[in-house]
Parts: structure tokens; sequence; C-alpha cells
């Protein structure tokens, strides 16, 4: 009696009943039409430490383990999946990563993982699907837009950094980003997992702007996986160096005229006022001159002396009376 207990006891908590199953699958995620999608899963089972020989991981339609979408055989897969799955991770390890290609608009799933215990590719009984933990993919026919930031005005010839990042959800085959100015050795491109299968491909450009690039379209563009881009563009905005020569010329020329004119104006007063003193200290001299020679002149007899005026006077008075005819003199 206590033995068949014992064997009803193990029976009822073997694996096969999946008590020790486990499996995490992200209940659903997003898919980019002819691109690629990565659905990460991670499992547990009771049987430690068997290599990837002993396991066998197969994905399956919900509710239609027959419909098979990966398999190591082929032959097993449906043919409009065949050559577009397969396992990225390292089942031995628990990892149950399943990568879907060229994804079609039908590729929505819902999508279980089944885990099998083998022995030299015998048949076996040991096996579980994990039917409570499936994707489902959202269909996706226009990629996401890439996001830009932090938008900033630049200044010329100073370091310019802007940032540009898009999400995904293809890790195998991660989308490429662009930009429309500078060059490769102007970008540092990283990658970040965010969660739950989603991606995000970061760019960052740093360059250096001149007033050129003012007001053009900077522009952030991401190919993805099959060949589809998307595109964020915003307008550049470069401080102009305020250029005031048009009036800080015309200044300097007049005020450095005005210098000019006023040194030579001092110049020639200073010039003129010692030619004038010159001139009146010679005028000075000459009217000394003529006026010592004019002292000269009154004094060397000009006029006639009072003893000489006499003489001719008397002279004059001297003459004999003429006689006019009628008895009287003149």
């Amino acid at each position: 009696m206590v033995i068949l207990f014992s064997l009803l006891f193990s029976a009822f908590f073997s694996p096969v009943f999946g008590k020790e199953w486990k499996a995490s699958v992200v209940p659903s995620l997003d898919a980019l039409a002819s691109s690629c999608v990565v659905v990460p899963c991670t499992f547990t089972h009771p049987h430690e430490n068997l290599p990837d020989s002993r396991l066998r991981g197969i994905w399956h339609q919900n509710n239609k383990k027959e419909d098979i979408i990966y398999h190591e055989d082929r032959s097993s897969v449906l043919d409009n999946f065949k050559d577009r799955t397969k396992i990225l991770g390292d089942l031995g390890g628990g990892n149950c990563t399943l990568e879907i290609m060229s994804v079609k608009n039908h590729d929505n799933g819902p999508f279980c993982f089944r885990i099998e215990i083998v022995k030299d590719n015998k048949p076996t009984d040991q096996k579980f699907s994990f039917s409570e933990s499936c994707v489902h993919l959202n269909m996706l026919n226009d990629p996401p837009k890439p996001i830009l930031g932090p938008i900033k005005t630049a200044t010329p010839g100073k370091p310019y950094t802007v940032t540009c990042s898009v999400r995904h959800t293809c890790p195998s085959h991660m989308p490429t980003i662009t930009w429309s100015h500078g060059s490769k050795d102007d970008v540092t491109e990283f990658y970040k997992d965010i969660n739950s299968g989603n991606w995000e491909t970061v760019s960052i450009l740093t360059f250096i702007p001149d007033e050129k690039h003012d007001d053009t379209e900077l522009i952030c563009t991401a190919t993805f996986n099959g060949e589809k881009a998307s595109a964020t563009r915003v307008t550049l905005n470069v401080k102009r160096i305020e250029n005031n020569n048009h009036i800080i010329i015309p200044v300097m020329v007049a005020v450095g005229t005005a210098v000019v004119f006023g040194f030579f104006c001092i110049f020639m007063v200073k010039k003129y006022k010692g030619r004038i003193q010159e001139l009146q200290g010679q005028e000075g001299s000459m009217w000394n001159r003529m006026s010592r020679l004019s002292r000269r002149l009154q004094s060397g007899g000009s006029e006639p002396s009072r003893s000489n005026q006499r003489s001719m006077w008397s002279r004059f008075s001297r003459r004999p009376a003429r006689d006019t005819g009628d008895g009287s003199y003149q």
C-alpha cells in the first residue's frame, strides 16, 4: 500500500504533468512587414544540464501543434515559413529565442514554444508545449519614424550635437541610421535593450556648423532590414554673426578723416601763427627803419630854414619896381 501511494505521488508530480516546466515569452510584439522580428524566450525544465543534442525546440501555431513554423527538420515546417525561422538561443542554456525573417502580413500568430527531451533522435514522450506562453505579432506596414533631439540653435564654429533614435524589434539585424550632415567620423552609434523584445538604435551626430547651414534641413534616416526606410527632418537654425561692417567702416573712415583733418588744422594753425609772428616782427623792424629814415630826412634840411626863407624873401622884396606907363610902379 505504501509503495502504491509512493508511485501515485511520483506520477502526479512527474515532469510529464508539467509542474516543473516553465517558459517566459513576451505576449505581444510589433513586427515590421518585410523586415525581421526576434521573439525573446526562456524556459526551464526538470532535466538539468542537458546538452543541445538532447533538446529539440519547436515553434508552432497556437492550438495547432501540427502547424509548425520552426523545426530543426525542415520538412516538418509549413511551406510559407520554410527558411524564414530559426532559434537564436542556446537550448541547453534555456534560451528559446525565435527569429522570423522577411515578415509577412499573415505572420500574426499566436506562436507557442514546445520543448522535447530526445535521445539519438528517437521519438519521445518527454515533451511539453507552453500553450499559455505564446506571442502575438502586431503587423506594421510602415516603419517607425526616428526621433530627433534635442533641437537647439547652433553657433557657427562651435560643436553641435544632436541625437537620432529609432525603436525596432529585430536586434539580429539592426536598422542603420544616416545623416544629411557631417561624415561617418562625426557619428557615434550604439544599441539599447529597452525591454520585452523592444530595442533602440541610437546615433549621435557632432559636427561644426557654419552660417551656410542656417535654414537647411537636418535629416535623420533609419533604414530597416528589408530596405524599408523612414526619415525625420528639422530645420537647422544657426546664429548669424552680426556684421556691422557697413556701419563700422564708414564711421571709422569718418573718424579717421576727422582726426587727420584735426591734426592738419592744428599743424596749419601753428604754422601760420608762426608765420604771422614772423611777419609782424619783420613789419616792426621795417617801420622802425622807416621812422628813423623819416627823422633823418626831417633833420637833414628837407624844409628851408627860416634864415633861407628870409633871404629869399629879401631878394624878392629888393627887386626894382617896374614902370607901368601911367606913372605908377609895380
